[in-house]
């Protein structure tokens, strides 16, 4: 299955891009090599195969998760750029 132009335009389209035609047929030979790929991945005999979400094993590598001082408000804003009524104070987004 390869996709055609109109596909690689219409999947532009959606995704709000504006592609030179140049980029779509760069995105068309990329994308149609990609689905080569996974056609050739299919034809993997993969009955014996059992399934997994990782190629390796895998653990938690985090520290368990323990309660312990933390700054205090004047040490959290000693180097804030504005403050107000003690919190940080960033200019307004949303108008």
């Amino acid at each position: 299955m390869r996709l055609s132009r109109e596909e690689v335009e219409h999947v532009a389209l959606l995704g709000r891009l504006e592609l030179s035609e140049e980029e779509v047929e760069h995105q068309m030979e990329a994308l149609n090599q990609i689905l080569e790929a996974f056609a050739q991945l299919q034809e993997l005999d993969t009955e014996e195969v059992e399934p997994t979400s990782h190629v390796i094993p895998m653990s938690n590598v985090f520290r368990p998760d323990e309660p312990r001082p933390s700054l205090s408000r004047e040490e959290a804003l000693a180097n804030a750029p504005e403050q107000e009524e003690g919190c940080f104070r960033v200019p307004r987004v949303v108008e």
